[in-house]
């Protein structure tokens, strides 16, 4: 395998063509069946191929897809349990550090991003088990801590993944960030942060669908920086046909 070199998270050679306006009407209608199949109980995976192959979808596309969708009872349950910003203020936030990171980082390396179904934001990256410092990764701490901070939360924690190679050095650079700025976040390595953050008592900062669903309240934190400091995001809606 080879080494990623990449210096930027950004968007992939084809995308202009898999996510052009040429294609958004099939994407749309994809992720209108797709949610329809899981309102209706269909399993998550057969229920993609049935929709990706009826529509001729890329991998790439059914991921995007996939994303954006979800069934109409989650749909409602993330509706009640997101708060806003405003409203971390005297609380603990708890926040899904690499979901967060990677989405600004993808979004100042003019990635796509794409609006799903719950008003979330997500980008396409994977991690394959190693997280790899890009150019955009400090000026998007910067963003994430800047606006963070001004919502006055009384604790702030960062979980990452400790499987994730470079999460150590990540945690240390978050670390040095917020005490350049007084700001002085916990950041903790854990095996699942995924049950931490669904478990904790804390607000939670995530787009990750499984921990939308079983949080007990959340913040839509991508989507209120991007608007305060990104207008040039390269965002797709596949929410509406």
């Amino acid at each position: 395998m080879m080494p990623d070199k990449r210096i930027h998270r950004g968007p992939a050679p084809e995308d202009d063509i898999l996510f052009g306006i040429a294609a958004l009407e099939n994407l749309r209608h994809a992720v209108e069946d797709y949610s329809l199949l899981l309102t209706k109980g269909y399993a998550e995976k057969s229920a993609l191929k049935l929709v990706g192959d009826r529509f001729e979808l890329t991998q790439r596309q059914r991921i995007a897809v996939m994303r954006c969708s979800c069934s109409d009872s989650r749909l409602e349950l993330r509706k009640e349990k997101q708060i806003k910003l405003s409203a971390i203020k005297r609380n603990s936030l708890a926040i899904d550090g690499y979901n967060i990171l990677i989405t600004i980082e993808a979004a100042l390396s003019a990635a796509l991003l794409f609006r799903g179904r719950d008003g979330c934001l997500r980008d396409l990256a994977s991690l394959h088990g190693t997280y790899r410092k890009v150019t955009e990764t400090i000026p998007a701490l910067e963003m994430i801590i800047e606006l963070v901070s001004k919502a006055k939360p009384d604790e702030v924690t960062i979980l990452l993944d400790k499987p994730v190679s470079n999460s150590g050095k990540l945690k240390k650079l978050i670390e040095d960030l917020t005490k350049q700025t007084g700001t002085y976040w916990n950041v903790r390595l854990f095996s699942n942060p995924d049950k931490e953050l669904i478990l904790g008592s804390s607000i939670v900062a995530s787009s990750d669908s499984a921990v939308l669903d079983g949080c007990s309240g959340w913040i839509n934190l991508p989507n209120e920086i991007i608007s305060a400091k990104i207008p040039s995001a390269k965002i797709i809606d596949l929410s509406t046909v």
